[in-house]
């Protein structure tokens, strides 16, 4: 019975932490030679806490932003970032609202 419990402990703690884990946004640093601008990309993307507790659509919200934003305008990658983040509230969750924008540059 103590095998049992032991086991559920470390299952439920598991369980618990992979919901905290998170995709980074990544920038990245660019010569002025290696990319040709083509124009001013944003996006929005949210997320939400149901009951302040279960994340959904929430780990990564910056990067589905980021890659909407990139594909606004068709291009590779996106310079000059600027991250906007709003928050809303409702009885049962609260709501993270992110919108990244900058220009969208094509590589060379």
């Amino acid at each position: 019975m103590k095998v049992v419990k032991v086991l559920s402990t470390i299952l439920l703690s598991s369980v618990i932490l992979v919901g905290c884990s998170g995709t980074s946004m990544k920038t990245q640093n660019l010569d002025e030679s290696e990319y040709t601008v083509i124009g001013p990309g944003s996006a929005t993307a949210t997320g939400i806490m149901l009951f302040n507790f279960i994340p959904i659509q929430q780990n990564d919200r910056f990067v589905r932003a980021q890659n909407a934003a990139i594909a606004t305008q068709g291009g590779d990658a996106l310079i000059n970032v600027e991250v906007q983040e709003d928050w809303f509230w409702a009885w049962v969750l609260n709501g993270y609202q992110t919108t990244v924008s900058g220009d969208v540059v094509k590589l060379k």
